[in-house]
């Protein structure tokens, strides 16, 4: 047991005193925008008696960006829930609100000059804000998309969703910033292609935010892909690019947005024409977290959250209830296996499809998925479909990814794949006793060493040792993970590492 976990052996009196604390202002009421978390779902195998869903290691405390961004009442990948009524399924996250985000968020709504200004100044400046990267370094990893424009010749055009085709004044969206309707049209540049992607600054309920989303775009892009002296016309705190940005979203300044974007695609283009982006993105082995939920969101708003309602039709008293992992608990699984470029992935019960993409994202693996309801495997077609092309967008080179259909018990190509597993994602909190039992003998193919995440145990107490496979096979770690990690509740639970013997 670690020294910090155990009881003081010395009383300490201590003394109790009264402090008013000052109320804390209240912070404007986020859109209804689940995070993007990871698409986790308890294969429509399960039975919808218990309550959760899939869910992964991690004891660590949440952040309290994360707190604020994710609340569990809107989440769209599945995971077992055991409630008669289906999880309110997850539209798109609201954005931080809170001035104090997490390492790469540093978005702040406070006005130029305000008292957390010199907050925002230490959030925004590079050099500090890499120190408090988390970005995984994997040596082996090479990160350059083969189709990676570099800024000469040709470039393919990239089969996006735009978001202007899913937040548009089309959509009953309203003009923001004081912009006309026929203002309100903007491009952005990646660093990965020749070719920007439109967008309309509008507001809308549930709709992506084309300006925010453009601000984290630039930010991300500068602290990411260039040295700090190359990102300081993005990044200064006073004249940068981004503050401009920021500076005319919170004075309604539409034309003063408008007027930064375009210099910022002017930079990022002359930095591709001069190779700039392609060597930098050539020294690198790792993609901070951050940037992986950035990408996966840009995914799941422009292809699932438009159609979210598909994810909660299903029978009552069957085993297909959808709920998700959100992506700090699966940064942390990952974590915790040391899942790597070379390594081999499973989820089963994929859901939408959404950890197997972030696994290939953040780890570079090859990552399988095998999911039995068809909604929810039309929108992991469409994910994927979409974070191909996005990557290349951003220039990055995943793990290969597959998204099987079917039960992942008869699937023939996802049950060879378990057999080379180094990691495998099982959400078993509401399966039957006997499902439980069939996943045993499936883990009798596996690999010695191979990690097992599961909300539940398959070794149970009450069975005797010499009759009890699970307990022969698998050695089981038993953890716990904090509030605001899932979708289908704001509480904490309890979760498994099992390893194969």
């Amino acid at each position: 047991m670690s020294i910090f976990n155990q009881k003081s052996k010395f009383r300490v009196k201590t003394e109790v005193r009264k402090i008013r604390e000052p109320a804390e202002p209240k912070a404007p009421k986020p859109v209804a925008r689940d995070a993007p978390a990871k698409a986790v779902r308890a294969s429509s195998l399960q039975p919808p008696s218990g309550g959760s869903a899939r869910s992964t290691p991690r004891a660590s405390p949440i952040p309290p960006h994360v707190r604020a961004e994710r609340k569990p009442s809107a989440s769209p990948d599945r995971t077992t829930t055991a409630s008669t009524s289906p999880p309110p399924a997850r539209k798109r996250r609201a954005p931080t609100t809170s001035a104090r985000a997490s390492p790469a968020a540093f978005l702040s709504d406070s006005e130029p000059g305000s008292d957390d200004d010199d907050d925002w100044r230490e959030r925004l400046d590079p050099s500090k804000r890499r120190k408090r990267s988390r970005t995984v370094e994997d040596p082996d990893r090479r990160l350059r998309h083969p189709r990676m424009w570099s800024g000469k010749g040709e470039d393919k055009k990239p089969n996006i969703v735009h978001a202007a085709d899913v937040a548009s004044l089309k959509d009953k969206c309203q003009p923001v910033m004081n912009l006309g309707r026929d203002e309100v049209g903007v491009e952005l540049r990646y660093p990965g292609s020749k070719y920007m992607e439109r967008y309309e600054l509008v507001w809308g309920k549930d709709k992506i935010d084309g300006a925010l989303d453009i601000m984290k775009v630039v930010r991300f892009v500068a602290s990411t892909y260039l040295t700090d002296e190359q990102a300081k016309p993005f990044l200064d705190q006073d004249t940068g690019i981004y503050r401009r940005l920021e500076k005319s979203k919170n004075t309604q300044d539409g034309r003063g947005f408008k007027k930064a974007l375009e210099e910022y695609n002017e930079r990022l283009l002359a930095l591709q024409e001069q190779g700039v982006i392609a060597r930098n993105i050539d020294t690198m082995h790792g993609i901070p977290p951050e940037l992986v939920e950035f990408i996966l969101d840009q995914v799941y708003d422009r292809t699932v959250a438009p159609k979210v309602d598909l994810l909660t039709k299903y029978e009552n008293g069957t085993d297909n209830v959808y709920g998700e992992l959100l992506h700090p608990f699966v940064t942390d699984i990952f974590d915790r296996t040391k899942l790597s470029s070379d390594k081999v992935f499973v989820d089963l019960g994929s859901g939408a499809g959404s950890v197997t993409l972030q696994a290939a994202l953040e780890r570079g693996c090859e990552s399988w998925g095998c999911e039995v309801m068809e909604n929810a495997c039309n929108l992991a077609d469409a994910q994927k479909k979409e974070f191909a092309e996005r990557c290349r967008l951003w220039g990055i080179k995943p793990g290969p990814a597959y998204l099987e259909r079917g039960d992942f018990r008869k699937n023939e190509r996802t049950l060879e794949a378990l057999k080379r597993a180094d990691v495998v994602l099982v959400n078993n909190q509401a399966f039957t006793a006997q499902l439980n039992d069939n996943l045993v003998n499936m883990f009798l193919d596996l690999k010695v060493g191979c990690k097992i995440v599961s909300l539940k145990t398959f070794v149970h107490d009450n069975k005797i040792a010499e009759n009890d496979v699970a307990s022969t096979i698998l050695e089981v770690e038993h953890l716990t993970y904090p509030e605001g990690y899932v979708s289908w509740t704001g509480a904490g639970g309890t979760f498994c590492i099992s390893t194969r013997k």
